[in-house]
């Protein structure tokens, strides 16, 4: 699929050609081109074991941790070969945040300045700016400035998934992969981390595995449809625009998949 298959050209800021990852033998993705859009909302979505967190992770290259997984193809990100850059500086560019909320065992201050003290930071008065920065990115600022040195984990779940993304927003990435953030939040937290990516994604290129259909018609720019059947597992069905893939989709499974027939 080129740009000009969508409707609205955009700059290319991750991409994948004729990528495909295998666990041993085992073929998880299968030949997947796609160009995801810079400082847009791409969803990914499709049934359980369609292969969605296994693409979202290659962008991190979080999938190397796991023994066996050799790819074929290629993966870019702006451009640049993914498997040939530093995993420590490739990681430091592109933040995760995880269906769980994993605060540290820290202070909610020293969870945030963990990255720039790791990258070796030392400069306190740079490392406050920083903290203060990366919570007012992702709207816990106010919530929590005058008890800095309460624990993260003694936040509720969802400041501590907000805590997750400003301790992703620390190091400065370009990109922000999101692995179901809301699933295990409640509705009301869940409408803040979903009006928190909408700002967040004015700066950063954001990439969100949903199984919520609504949230993915909600907070994403663009959508690609997942799906595995007998023939062939973690294929890419369909990519568009998310209202097209919402009201147009081309392929008859997508439909089926959106409309609650299947997944």
């Amino acid at each position: 699929m080129t740009d000009h298959d969508l409707e609205t050209p955009f700059k290319t800021k991750l991409e994948t050609k004729d990528y495909s990852l295998y666990y041993g033998k085992f073929k998880a993705l299968n030949e997947i081109s796609i160009k995801i859009p810079e400082k847009q909302v791409t969803a990914l979505i499709g049934p359980s074991g369609c292969g969605k967190s296994t693409f979202l992770r290659t962008f991190n290259r979080m999938n190397d941790l796991i023994p066996g997984v050799s790819v074929t193809g290629s993966a870019l990100m702006d451009g640049m070969d993914i498997f040939g850059l530093d995993v420590v500086n490739l990681r430091q560019n592109v933040g995760m945040v995880f269906q769980k909320p994993n605060p540290f065992p820290k202070s909610i201050f020293d969870n945030v300045a963990y990255g720039p003290r790791v990258n070796g930071l030392r400069d306190r008065e740079r490392i406050h700016e920083i903290v203060e920065r990366s919570l007012r990115g992702a709207a816990l600022w106010d919530e929590v400035k005058d008890d800095l040195n309460k624990s993260g984990l003694a936040l509720s779940g969802g400041q501590q998934q907000r805590l997750c993304i400003a301790r992703a927003l620390a190091v400065q990435p370009t990109v922000i992969l999101m692995d179901e953030p809301a699933a295990s939040l409640d509705p009301i937290a869940t409408l803040r981390i979903e009006e928190l990516i909408h700002r967040l994604a004015e700066n950063y290129t954001i990439v969100i595995v949903t199984h919520n259909m609504q949230q993915a018609g909600r907070v994403s720019d663009y959508t690609a449809f997942f799906y595995t059947d007998e023939t062939r597992t973690g294929q890419l069905v369909e990519f568009d625009r998310t209202h097209v893939i919402f009201t147009r989709p081309k392929d008859p499974r997508t439909e089926q998949y959106i409309t609650g027939r299947f997944g």
